[in-house]
């Protein structure tokens, strides 16, 4: 693995640990600190992925985007629907008006979860 592409992995771990703690606190979870950190999971694993694989890349916070640039997009191409909700609502929370629900936030850590074990795969990172 590539010193960049392992950064990236690191980064996407600090991300990971940091939304479940966030979605599982038994006092004050804060839901919307978990949409955001697991879509940066999300986005952090396919930076990893386009890294390794020598791919160029916007500095962009759009999945899909990102997605579409993985050029057999391994097994995450059944997520695209998925991975743009995860991208909204990595934003749409963190501005007032809207607070994400523990619902949103399991639905977003699911879908962060599926890309991390993807990638993880891909990268030939053990569980």
């Amino acid at each position: 693995m590539q010193p960049a592409t392992a950064e990236w992995v690191a980064k996407a771990e600090g991300d990971f640990t940091t939304a479940l703690r966030e979605y599982r606190a038994r006092k004050s979870p804060n839901y919307d600190a978990a949409c955001f950190h697991a879509q940066q999971c999300a986005e952090k694993y396919i930076k990893a992925l386009l890294q390794e694989d020598h791919i160029a890349f916007d500095k962009t916070h759009d999945l899909v985007k990102l997605l579409s640039l993985l050029p057999t997009m391994i097994g995450l191409a059944s997520l695209r629907g998925k991975l743009a909700m995860l991208s909204v609502a990595a934003v749409e929370y963190r501005y007032p008006g809207e607070c994400a629900m523990r619902e949103t936030a399991k639905e977003s850590i699911a879908t962060c979860k599926a890309v991390r074990n993807e990638a993880r795969f891909k990268l030939g990172i053990p569980d």
